[in-house]
Order: C-alpha cells, then structure tokens, then sequence
C-alpha cells in the first residue's frame, strides 16, 4: 500500500518531485527522465511508468531558465530513448515468437497468435504510431510486433516516427504552455486530465474487441 500511495503522489505532484530532482541531481536527471521512458517502452511488464505527464510536467520544467535544461537536447535524448525501448520490446516479442508458436501453450492459442500476426500485417505500422500515445498500449505493440514478427526495417521507420511525435507533442505542449499559470495552479488536474485522455484508445480498442467478439459468437 504504501508503494502504491507513493506512486500515487508521484504521478499526481511529478511536477514538484521533478524539482526536487533536478535539486539533487542536477541535469543528471535527463537520463534519469530517459531511463524511465526506456523501462517503460522497452520492458514488457512496466506498462504503467507516467511516461505522458511525466514529459509534459518536465518540458515544463525546462522552459524555466533557471534550471539551465537545454529543451532541444532534452528532446533529443527522450526520442533515443523511446526508440530504444520500443527496439528492445520489439527484440524480445521476436525472439520469443518462434518459440510460441511451437509450443502449444494452453493459456496461449495458437489461433490468437495468427490473428495478431494477421492484424500486424496489415495494420502493424500504424499500430505502432497511434499505441505511442496510449499507456499501457505502447508497452505491448511493440512485444506483440515482435511476435507477428514484423518486418524489421518497417518497424524500426514507424517505431521513430512514433517516438519522435510522441515525445515532440508532450515534451513541447509541457515547454510552451506549462507556465501559464492555469496550468501551474491545477497541475494535478492537467495531469488526470492527459491520464484520461491518453488512456481513451486503450478503452475504445478494449471494448471494440469485446464487441467483436460477441457479433462472432
């Protein structure tokens, strides 16, 4: 409980737990920043790391001169990082693929392995793209990518554009509009607010597929 209460108040006070990090450990905090971004792309099972807000309430930060954060390197950083990540998750979907589909899992069909193989064939690329804007979803297209093994080239040209817009809307949104003072005043309220919308696709694909699968049944 009490890991959950912090995660809690990270998420809804990142703003000043950034200050206080960028207090101790000065600009070393950007890597800290682009390791978390990494975890959260690039490790299948650290889906819920704020990676939305968390780039929002930091180019906030970095549009106060006194913090000396060079906004422009920030960003480039933050997209390697993303685009690391989302390779590493796509590596390993792609190295365990093969293996699943010789196996006969029983709480694995084989059966929904093909649909996703079929569904990253044709939609795979702009999957790729439109998941980088929804938590949770971003972390398992690329695992699952990986596992329709996707094509590599393709998947490395739409896992950059999908971090680079990504990175780009936050990063900047947070930059240019982080010091107005609405949105220093209700921080916390801009935050669930990024949180409910970025989490929409998520809710929308979900009950999509729960529809589907009740017309085929």
């Amino acid at each position: 409980m009490e890991l959950l209460h912090w995660f809690i108040d990270f998420v809804l006070h990142i703003d000043q737990h950034l200050v206080d990090m960028l207090a101790q450990y000065g600009t070393t905090v950007i890597f800290i920043i682009a390791l978390i971004i990494f975890c959260e792309t690039g490790l299948v099972v650290t889906p819920i790391l704020p990676g939305d807000s968390m780039l929002f309430a930091f180019g906030a930060l970095a549009a106060n001169e006194a913090t000396h954060l060079n906004i422009h390197f920030c960003f480039a950083v933050f997209v390697t990082a993303a685009f690391l990540g989302n390779q590493l998750n796509y590596s390993i979907g792609r190295f365990i693929g093969p293996k699943v589909f010789e196996m006969n899992f029983k709480l694995i069909k084989r059966e929904y392995l093909e649909r996703t193989k079929k569904f990253f064939d044709q939609y795979g690329a702009i999957t790729i793209i439109y998941t980088r804007f929804a938590p949770i979803l971003r972390t398992f297209a690329p695992f699952i990518a990986g596992v329709g093994q996707m094509k590599f080239p393709k998947f490395i040209l739409y896992n950059f554009v999908g971090g680079f817009l990504w990175v780009l809307l936050f990063l900047y949104a947070g930059f240019f509009f982080g010091g107005f003072p609405i949105v220093k005043n209700n921080f916390e309220v801009i935050v669930l607010g990024i949180i409910l919308v970025s989490l929409v696709p998520a809710v929308y694909g979900f009950v999509k597929m729960k529809t589907g699968k009740k017309e085929v049944e």
